[in-house]
């Protein structure tokens, strides 16, 4: 379904995601329009999923990230749990898993206290039995770019 002007701009975009259409266009050899053409069929297909910025986490405060593995009783309180996740502005990511526990749940915090609160909430969902958590103490690779 891709070509390889396809693939190009993808990797241009990935690599600026403020790179403007028309210097996208000069460096695939395209027209304006024939760019945006482009992108509004890989917008619809959902090869390009949406436009975010990524925002320093210390600036607004959020000091303490870290992972919880969440072990569940049963499945019987999955619609629950996945509502109670998209309610939670501190989770950040959740993962369906195999393995030890159910799902992971990337959180960020502000503080000890605040990890401490919401650890407690996440505990009293319908169907938690145990979290398991780690700190992270920092990162050392974190991206959203595919090697297309």
């Amino acid at each position: 379904m891709l070509d390889d002007l396809d693939i190009k701009i993808l990797n241009l975009m990935q690599e600026n995601g403020r790179v403007k259409r028309n210097a996208i266009a000069e460096q695939v050899g395209l027209s304006l329009p024939s760019l945006s053409e482009r992108l509004k069929k890989l917008e619809e297909h959902k090869i390009i999923e949406g436009y975010y910025t990524k925002l320093n986490k210390k600036a607004f405060g959020y000091d303490i990230m870290a992972f919880l593995t969440i072990v569940m009783d049963s499945s019987k309180n999955y619609e629950k749990f996945a509502h109670n996740v998209s309610k939670t502005p501190e989770i950040t990511e959740c993962y369906s898993v195999l393995g030890e526990g159910s799902h992971i749940l990337k959180v960020l915090t502000k503080d000890t206290a605040s990890l401490e609160a919401l650890l407690g909430k996440i505990q009293s969902w319908p169907g938690v039995h145990k979290t398991i958590t780690s700190f992270i103490l920092s990162t050392l690779k974190e991206t959203t770019k595919l090697e297309i």
